[in-house]
């Protein structure tokens, strides 16, 4: 998954260092499980957070305190040949694992759910951003309590949870039944994202995520989900200014498919068959799916 795990660091000369670091792993807290099981009421709420967070705090430090006197013998190119560290055979790779010099990484998932369950509206807007605003805030006060506690670079992370949004969302109807908006899908939302099904412009939804991005330093990334675009080069131009100007990672996922019988570079589309769903060419009719290359992702909901 292409994002940063890495929260800014300076070395002492105050210069900000990118290459070499590393990142020793993720906990992802599930914050709807975490919502539902406040029945909403929200002090329960913040009380159950505490005690989940505490339970990511204790599986990474297991994590982290595992990684200790590890040598660089194990991995000469990662420790000795420069692609994290040249030291020494023999010597440990504790000194880089302290000081914030890497990072290990608090993560969470289903932000978009926790505050619907909770508010009854979107973390997009109104009561429901400042509550998502408020738990992304709580999360970093953690982390900030752990470094100055261990001296470790923990960092909130916006878990790229890919299939696990498949099955804590099974896990959490097992649990809790079908909830609209809440469990009533497959998928539960990736990390801030806003929802797949809410209706929103490009340049709000990545304006609004910019204000999760400041508050999940240790990574992030944004999507924008795109149909054929090859025809309006000036509407990716202004999404990709509006990136560089409003937020600090974010992407275009557009569909570029390819029909071997007819040449057709661009989106294959889905029809309804007699036999069901199926993928037919726009421009000559195919639907022979050997004469066709069609990619789609299909995990890792948006």
């Amino acid at each position: 998954m292409c994002r940063s795990s890495l929260s800014p660091w300076k070395d002492e000369n105050g210069n900000y260092k990118f290459y070499g670091r590393l990142n020793c792993g993720v906990c992802t807290l599930n914050l709807v499980d975490v919502a539902l099981s406040s029945k909403g009421d929200m002090n329960k709420f913040w009380e159950i957070l505490d005690e989940r967070a505490e339970l990511c705090h204790k599986a990474l430090l297991f994590r982290h305190k595992y990684l200790e006197g590890t040598v660089s013998d194990v991995a000469p190119i990662l420790w000795q040949h420069g692609a994290f560290a040249r030291l020494k055979k023999g010597e440990t790779i504790d000194k880089l694992l302290h000081n914030g010099y890497s990072t290990i990484s608090l993560g969470y998932a289903g932000l978009y759910e926790c505050v619907k369950y909770l508010t009854g509206e979107s973390h997009s807007h109104g009561k429901g951003f400042d509550l998502g605003i408020k738990i992304m805030e709580k999360l970093n006060e953690y982390c900030d309590k752990w470094n100055e506690e261990h001296n470790i670079g923990f960092s909130i992370y916006g878990s790229p949870i890919e299939s696990t949004t498949y099955k804590f969302a099974k896990c959490l109807k097992k649990r809790f039944g079908v909830i609209k908006d809440v469990t009533d899908h497959n998928y539960i939302t990736n990390s801030y994202h806003i929802n797949v099904r809410e209706k929103i412009d490009p340049f709000e939804k990545l304006s609004i995520e910019s204000k999760y991005q400041a508050l999940s330093k240790g990574g992030h990334i944004s999507y924008i989900e795109c149909s054929d675009l090859t025809k309006n080069i000036p509407a990716v131009l202004s999404v990709i200014k509006f990136i560089y100007e409003t937020i600090s990672y974010a992407e275009l996922n557009i569909k570029s498919d390819y029909c071997s019988v007819c040449g057709y570079d661009g989106e294959i589309k889905i029809v309804e068959t007699d036999h069901g769903l199926d993928w037919r060419c726009p421009n000559c009719g195919n639907t022979d799916h050997n004469t066709m290359n069609v990619s789609r992702r299909t995990c890792g909901k948006r």
